[in-house]
Formats: C-alpha cells, sequence, structure tokens
C-alpha cells in the first residue's frame, strides 16, 4: 500500500510539471506572434486613413441677374451680361463676360443715351480650400474689357457764368455718335456658392481702370457699356450678382494623405 501511495504520488508530481510547461510553452508562443500584428495594423490604418478627393472639370455658365432685372425698376436701363468660365487647373480658371447695355445718364449739364456691346476675358485664381466633394469658390481675378458703342446727345445745357436771369433751359440736340470704342483693366473679387447640383450662386465685385476711350466731339463719355460710369476720370467700379449652370466634362482623382500620430510609450 506505502509503495501504491508513493507512485500515484510521484505520478502527479511528474504530470504537474509537465502541465505547467505546457503552458509556459503557449504563453512564449503567443507572445512572439503578438507583435507581428500589432506591427501590421498601422499599416492598415495608414491606407484606411487616406482619402480620394475627385475634382470635377468643366464650362460654367450662368446670367447676371443684376442686369436682367435692373430694367423692371430703372426706365433709364435695359442690359443682359452672360458669365463663363472653365475651369484649368485645381486653383485656376478662365472666364469671360459678354454683354450689351443701353443706359441713358442725366448729368447736370447734358442728357446722353449709351448704346452698345462688350467683351471681357481673363483668369481667376480660387482662394478657398475645399472640403471633400465641395465646390465653392472665393475667387480674385484679372479682366481685359473692349466695348464698342454709340452715344446720343438728347440734350445739353449752356453753362452761363453770371446767372442773374436763371438757368437757360436745356437745348434738345438728338446727335448720334456711332464707332465709339474703350478698353480697360479690371481687378474682379467674388464669390461663388453651390446650392443645387451643378447649379451655382455667385456675387462679385470690379475695380476698373480706363486705358482707352474714343470721345464723341463737344463732350464725354459719361457711360461706357461693360465699364459702367466713368466719373469723369479713368476709374470705374462695377458689381454682379450671377446664377449659373456647370457642365461637367471630365474628373480628376487625387489622394490626400492623412498622417497618422504614433503614441507615446
Amino acid at each position: 500500500m506505502k509503495h501504491t501511495l508513493k507512485y500515484i504520488f510521484s505520478s502527479v508530481l511528474l504530470f504537474s510539471m509537465f502541465l505547467g510547461h505546457t503552458q509556459e510553452t503557449s504563453t512564449k508562443t503567443v507572445t512572439k506572434e503578438k507583435p507581428k500584428t500589432e506591427t501590421a495594423k498601422p499599416a492598415l490604418e495608414e491606407v484606411k486613413k487616406d482619402s480620394i478627393k475627385t475634382d470635377r472639370y468643366g464650362l460654367r455658365v450662368g446670367v447676371d441677374l443684376y442686369k436682367l432685372t435692373r430694367g423692371l425698376y430703372d426706365k433709364d436701363y435695359k442690359g443682359i451680361e452672360i458669365v463663363g468660365d472653365f475651369r484649368l487647373t485645381k486653383k485656376y480658371f478662365i472666364a469671360a463676360e459678354l454683354g450689351f447695355e443701353d443706359k441713358t445718364t442725366d448729368d447736370d449739364r447734358l442728357n446722353s443715351t449709351a448704346t452698345g456691346t462688350y467683351i471681357k476675358g481673363g483668369f481667376d485664381y480660387n482662394l478657398y480650400q475645399n472640403w471633400l466633394d465641395m465646390e465653392n469658390l472665393i475667387t480674385i481675378g484679372l479682366r481685359g474689357g473692349f466695348s464698342t458703342f454709340s452715344q446720343q446727345l438728347n440734350s445739353y445745357k449752356i453753362y452761363n457764368a453770371n446767372p442773374y436771369w436763371g438757368e437757360q433751359p436745356p437745348v434738345a440736340a438728338g446727335q448720334k455718335y456711332t464707332g465709339l470704342t474703350a478698353g480697360w483693366l479690371e481687378v474682379a473679387m467674388g464669390l461663388k456658392a453651390k446650392v443645387f447640383n451643378n447649379v451655382f450662386v455667385g456675387f462679385g465685385v470690379q475695380l476698373k481702370m480706363l486705358v482707352a476711350n474714343s470721345k464723341p466731339s463737344g463732350f464725354d463719355n459719361l457711360y461706357i457699356p461693360g465699364f459702367n460710369r466713368t466719373y469723369d476720370g479713368s476709374f470705374g467700379v462695377g458689381f454682379n450678382y450671377t446664377v449659373s449652370y456647370f457642365i461637367p466634362l471630365y474628373k480628376k482623382k487625387t489622394i490626400i494623405p492623412q498622417i497618422i500620430e504614433t503614441p507615446k510609450n
């Protein structure tokens, strides 16, 4: 009996030592494989966090609502302007405007009507950094403008340095001068926001400098189509309120990598 108990006790002890050795070996095996999983994880995270941005390129065509609707409340004005731009690169756009204006200006000394067409062309640079799939613009650009027009002198007043008997009545003229031209440079600033799919609403301001101006005989051009009022000088201002439609032609994809911060130990 004594030998039997000794044999059982020895067998249990041997089995316990074998089981402990097996658990230690398994733990070492798991510990060795764990770093491989941790090493591969950041690579997977880096691929998942990269973003693909799709930029659309095409033609945007619209109309200036300000000029189109101004004739409804201003009896002395009729006009229309077509605006357009084409995206060349990520930030640069070719831009152009084509229009017609008929404007009667009533000054202190004369009343005249300017009628003609104009064209402006140049480029815009987009200052706005869009998020993914956004296409809004905040732009600054440069234009060159050219106008061909006519001026009709409707009436004028003779200047009297000593108006003892009061002002003399206006003199009806009705004389028309054709074949007039003007050229100018302008800095254009504006924004365009996407409100619906491919539909944009925009607002722009232009600062203009007249570089060429053929004047009619006997008086100055008070208003030049496309340039606006001359303000008795070479500088002018203008603004527009546009609605336009974008016609996509092709797309370009850009991969935007995201920086992954390494956890500190």
